[in-house]
C-alpha cells in the first residue's frame, strides 16, 4: 500500500482537485483506494457531497479517542463516494479544535500514521489532503505518508506557500531523521499569461529536479466536474486538466518503482540545486 499526502501551506491552489482526480485515476485502473479529509474546512468531503458542519462520523472521532484506532473502528468511520473503489474517511469541522485540545495530550501526531496502517490489507492506495495551516493536523498528514505531493499555483504569491511548505518539510526531516520523497506539481498554468510563464520558470530553476517536469494546465473542466461532485476522469476524461493528471500519476508510479529499485531508494532526494527538467 502506498500512502500519498497532498499539501500546501497556502490555499486555493488545487490541493482538493488534485486529490480526487489521483484517487478517481487509480480507481479506474482498478486500485482500492481511501480518502483521509484533514481539512477542517472539509472540501475533499463537500466534494462528495457531505457537510463537514453535520457529518456523523469524521476523522475527528480518531484523535478524540485513540483507543478506537483499530482496524474495526477505521471502518465503521468510512463512507462510501458512490464511485468505484472510492471511500472517504471525511472531515468535520471540530478538526479546528484539535489545536487546542492537544495541549497536554502527547501523541495526536502519530494518529493518521496508526491509522492507514490498520488499513494496509484493505487498499491499496491512501491519498490525504490536508489543511494549509502548520499543526497537529499537517504534521500527521506528513508524518503518515511515503510520498508527498505539493501542488503550486503557477503565480508569485503561491510560491511563498512552496518556501513555507518546504520549511515546515525540512524541519520534520531533521526531527524523525528521514529524508520524505517529494515532488512539487505545477499548478493553474496558463500560458496566455506572463505571470504564470513567469512563476513556471522560477519554480523550475528553484527547485530542479523536486519539480514534475511537466504542469497542470488552467481547465474549467476540472471545475465542472468539483460541481457536479463527480472524479474528473468520469466527468470528462479528454479534458486537458485530466491528461495532465494522468501523465502526473503514471510519472509517479515510474518514479515509485525506480525508487524501490534503487539501492540508496527513499532515504535519496535530488537536490533543488540541480538543473531542473
Amino acid at each position: 500500500m502506498q500512502v500519498w499526502t497532498v499539501a500546501n501551506q497556502k490555499g486555493g491552489v488545487g490541493k482538493t482537485t488534485t486529490s480526487v482526480t489521483l484517487a478517481g485515476i487509480a480507481a479506474e485502473q482498478g486500485k482500492r483506494v481511501l480518502l483521509i479529509d484533514l481539512d477542517p474546512q472539509g472540501s475533499l468531503t463537500c466534494y462528495f457531497g457531505g457537510d463537514p458542519d453535520h457529518v456523523p462520523i469524521s476523522v475527528f472521532t480518531l484523535f478524540q479517542d485513540k483507543s478506537v484506532v483499530c482496524l474495526e473502528s477505521i471502518m465503521q468511520l468510512l463512507l462510501p463516494t458512490g464511485f468505484d473503489n472510492v471511500t472517504l474517511l471525511p472531515a468535520s469541522t471540530a478538526l479546528a479544535t484539535l489545536e487546542r485540545l492537544a495541549v497536554g495530550k502527547g501523541g495526536l501526531g502519530l494518529v493518521i500514521s496508526h491509522t492507514v496502517r490498520q488499513v494496509r490489507d484493505e487498499f491499496d492506495l491512501v491519498i490525504i489532503d490536508s489543511p494549509p495551516v502548520l499543526g497537529v493536523l499537517l504534521i500527521n498528514a506528513l508524518a503518515a505518508c511515503d510520498r508527498l505531493i505539493i501542488p503550486v499555483q503557477t503565480e508569485h504569491l503561491a510560491l511563498k506557500g512552496l518556501d513555507r511548505m518546504l520549511h515546515t518539510l525540512r524541519m520534520l526531516d531533521q526531527s524523525q531523521q528521514r529524508a520524505l520523497r517529494y515532488v512539487i506539481v505545477p499548478t493553474m498554468f496558463d500560458r496566455r499569461t506572463q505571470a504564470s510563464i513567469v512563476s513556471l520558470r522560477k519554480i523550475r530553476h528553484q527547485h530542479g529536479m523536486d519539480t514534475w517536469p511537466s504542469k497542470i494546465p488552467i481547465d474549467t473542466r476540472l471545475r465542472d466536474a468539483s460541481l457536479a461532485g463527480v472524479p474528473p476522469n468520469i466527468y470528462d476524461a479528454k479534458s486537458n486538466g485530466l491528461v495532465a493528471y494522468n501523465s502526473l500519476y503514471n510519472w509517479l508510479l515510474e518514479d515509485q518503482k525506480q525508487e524501490t529499485s534503487s539501492s540508496w531508494g527513499k532515504f535519496h532526494r535530488p537536490s533543488s540545486t540541480q538543473v531542473a527538467r
